[in-house]
Formats: C-alpha cells, sequence, structure tokens
C-alpha cells in the first residue's frame, strides 16, 4: 500500500522530512501556518553527523557555495581573551568523520531544504489539534517546534524556562579581522553567560549568540528586538575583542530559553514526532537543528527499509516505534550534554572554573568528538 504522510510544521525539521521521504521514495504534504516561504533566526552549525545527511540529500554543493568551513572552535578567557583551547575543524574535521563543519545563516539552510521540499508544501496551513482517529490510516509527524500541538497527544508537558535569555545579533566581518582571516567559531565561557561568535553569509558576516541571566520569561519570538545597549551592558567589562564585536552588532534580537524534559514516548499508533517537537533542547552544544536533521533522514530510513510500496498496518507501526527507539537514545545523550554546558559555560572563577579550563584540551580534542560527529542516523 501507498503511505498517507502529513507533516505538521514546515521548518527546518519538516523541511528535511519532506525531503528525506522523497529521496526514499515516498511522498508526504507539510503543513506550514504561515502564508509565505520565510525563516526566521540567525547563525547555525552544522556538524559532521548532520552535514553528511544533507549531502546525500543532494545539497553539498548548495553548503559549499554559500556555508562557511571553520577552522577551529576557540574557548577564550572572559575577561581577557586568553584561548583556553581549541578543536581543530577544517580539512582535520572533514577527514576524520568524512563530511565537513559548516557555519550558516539559517535562512539560507532553510531556502535549500526548500528547493528539495517545496512540491509537498501548503503555506497558509495552520493545525491547532490532532487525535488518533484523525490519523486513520496515514502518518503523521509532528514537527512543529517546541509548542507542538502533535505533542500535546502524547503528553500535558509544558516548555521549561532555563533562567537564561538569549540575544542574537549579526556583526559586519569588517568588525572582526582576525576571525576573517581564519574562520573559526569563538568561544567566551564566563560568569552566569556565555557568547559565541561565528562567521555565516559565506563569511560575509558573523553572527552572535549572548546568553545573559534572567528571572522571569518573555516573549519567545525570534523577532522581538532589542538594543545594542542592552547587549553590550550584558557583557560590560569582558574580553575587548569581544566588546567590540558585540558594538557593531545589528538589529538585535532577544528571547528567553526553554526546553522540555525527555519523553518516554515520542509517538502512538502512526504518530511520531521530530525535531524540537520530540526534543526541545538547550542550544549550549548548537546541536538543535543537527538533530532535526538527524531524525528527519532516520524516519526515512526506517520507512524505508520497511517497505513502503508494500506495507503493512504492522509494519508501519513497527518501523515508527524502531524509528522512536534508536532517536530517543541518541537525543537524550544530547540532551542532557546542551543542559550540562549551561552549567559549564557559565562557571564564575574559582575551583570549578579551573578544574574545567584544565579539562579543555582533553574535552575538546576532535577525536574526542566521535560520539557526536560520527554517528550516522541512516544506519541499521
Amino acid at each position: 500500500m501507498t503511505l498517507d504522510i502529513t507533516v505538521v510544521g514546515g521548518g527546518i525539521a519538516g523541511l528535511t522530512v519532506a525531503a528525506a521521504l522523497d529521496r526514499a521514495g515516498m511522498r508526504c504534504t507539510v503543513f506550514e501556518q504561515v502564508e509565505r516561504p520565510r525563516a526566521v533566526g540567525a547563525g547555525l552549525q552544522i556538524s559532521p553527523n548532520a552535514a553528511r545527511l544533507l549531502h546525500r540529500l543532494g545539497l553539498e554543493q548548495y553548503l559549499r557555495a554559500t556555508a562557511v568551513r571553520p577552522e577551529a572552535i576557540e574557548l577564550r578567557r572572559w575577561d581577557d581573551g586568553r584561548v583556553l583551547g581549541r578543536t581543530a575543524l577544517g580539512d582535520a574535521c572533514e577527514k576524520l568523520y568524512g563530511a565537513p563543519y559548516y557555519t550558516m545563516h539559517r535562512v539560507d539552510l532553510y531556502e535549500g531544504l526548500l528547493q528539495l521540499a517545496a512540491p509537498y508544501v501548503r503555506f497558509g496551513c495552520r493545525i491547532d489539534s490532532v487525535t488518533q482517529r484523525e490519523v486513520g490510516d496515514g502518518i503523521v509527524v509532528g514537527a512543529d517546534g517546541v509548542h507542538s500541538v502533535v505533542r500535546a497527544t502524547l503528553t500535558s508537558d509544558r516548555p521549561r524556562f532555563s533562567g537564561q535569555t538569549v540575544y542574537r545579533a549579526l556583526v559586519p566581518s569588517a568588525a572582526a579581522p582576525w576571525l576573517r582571516r581564519e574562520p573559526k567559531v569563538a568561544i567566551w565561557p564566563g560568569p552566569g553567560r556565555h557568547c559565541v561568535c561565528y562567521p555565516v553569509s559565506g563569511g560575509s558576516s558573523f553572527n552572535i549568540v549572548a546568553t545573559a541571566p534572567a528571572e522571569t520569561a518573555h516573549a519567545e519570538w525570534w523577532t522581538t528586538p532589542a538594543t545594542r545597549e542592552e547587549l553590550m551592558a550584558a557583557y560590560s567589562g569582558w574580553d575587548e575583542d569581544l566588546t567590540r564585536i558585540l558594538d557593531a552588532s545589528m538589529q538585535v534580537t532577544r528571547w528567553s530559553l526553554h526546553d522540555r524534559d525527555t519523553m518516554t514516548r515520542w509517538g502512538s499508533g502512526r504518530l511520531t514526532l521530530a525535531g524540537d517537537a520530540a526534543h526541545p533542547m538547550l542550544p549550549f552544544l548548537g546541536q538543535g537543528a543537527n538533530m532535526a536533521i538527524e531524525d528527519a533522514c532516520a524516519l526515512a530510513a526506517c520507512l524505508r527499509r520497511d517497505g513502503p510500496g508494500e506495507s503493512t498496518e504492522a509494519g508501519v507501526t513497527e518501523a515508527l516505534r524502531r524509528y522512536e527507539s534508536r532517536r530517543q537514545i541518541r537525543t537524550e545523550r544530547v540532551h542532557q550534554a546542551s543542559r550540562e554546558n549551561a552549567r559549564t559555560l557559565h562557571l564564575y572563577d574559582g575551583d570549578g572554573q579551573r578544574k574545567r579550563d584544565a579539562a579543555v584540551d582533553e574535552a575538546h580534542n576532535l577525536r574526542n568528538r566521535s560520539w557526536l560527529f560520527g554517528h550516522d542516523a541512516e544506519e541499521p
């Protein structure tokens, strides 16, 4: 029988699901509530575990033309910029893991995926609820983010406020010539907050992600405006190289950071989840989009192995449960590592901070990232 697959949500997760299903010989319909194609946000880090999957979907040439392949990730001392540790990327990363590490603008990734998935997307279609009865003989994939209405079919949990707000901004590349000469991901961990800076848009600008503690949550929209003055005040007294970059910020936005506890089950019957709908996580490991891409390709692989043209009802359900069980193990580890980074990146100066800094070289050795970068979500 032919599978009738509905995907709720047309963001990074939903578009990748559609592209992966298409590659596997299956069609779907993606329902997206916005009226027209629109990507918001700023930068993304695409590590080899997701880059290899995007290459297989047909985006290798596109990514090499639009993204940046940084040479390293560097951790820097918050007050004087001293390099604490370095993870080699560039050729070394691509040789070791068979795929590059990219930094790019979210809009660029969205547009690349939309080129692959456009025939399947229906814009201006809002889904307010889903019931098991409505799923019927089809498959429903909830890819509708942290506030997922599909997830609400399975659990009554709510997003958890992390106690952190995050500022995002783009900065002209001229503001950081030392980052332009050798493209890299620079991270300043410090007391109660941290800042990340990396090149996007082919290197023409840098993306800023700067966290700060907050007692209460505020609006969660990507486009909630903030000011450069707010951002500068949050990092007063920090490394001069960093504050010069922040002072060049354009169109600063801010929103509260939320995640949810992990779920014991992602699906029921012919309903399942992908991306932030399944495992919304804090951005402190840079893996949110990467996990969504992994989910999408793993889901398509599980359904493909079941034989979509001759699937039985039991076989399809088993394929969905197989997908979920595999992905739960993987995303649980990444979810917890992201929460742990929320602690270790924000240590105040003292014994804990010194212990962290002494272990940086081992923790950030490229080979020690194999559990993350070397994973292939399409393998059985």
